[in-house]
């Protein structure tokens, strides 16, 4: 059996999560003071996945750039992916906070969305 030590991210607690696994799988997980440590742990060390945050170039508007995030989780490998596409992109300002900017990002089926508002310059 294998222990693995993680700090819990759900809350500010930061509970000091221990797993014990067996064969690749979680057996049971201690040290979370709510069920939220508990599913945060068994998902982190089987399945990670991670909201991604960046910004993306703007062209014709009052800022160079806008701030993004995908609409949820995406698994964590998908990250580097994730990122060298949006580097790739540039909008045409106005944009809208919460306008799609990008559906299907890396092959998933999850949109990318504006976080900000950037207005025509």
């Amino acid at each position: 059996m294998e222990i693995k030590h993680l700090t819990c991210i759900c809350c500010p607690l930061g509970c000091q999560l221990h797993a014990e696994m067996q064969e690749g799988r979680v057996v049971s997980v201690s040290g979370n003071t709510c069920k939220n440590g508990d599913q945060y742990a068994r998902k982190e060390l089987t399945a990670p996945t991670r909201i991604v945050t960046t910004t993306v170039r703007v062209r014709g508007g009052i800022r160079p750039v806008v701030s993004v995030k995908t609409a949820c989780d995406v698994p964590k490998e998908k990250i580097f992916e994730c990122m060298k596409e949006l580097k790739s992109i540039e909008l045409e300002a106005p944009i809208v906070m919460g306008q799609t900017i990008l559906h299907g990002i890396a092959g998933t089926s999850i949109d990318v969305v504006a976080t900000s508002a950037i207005r025509k310059g």
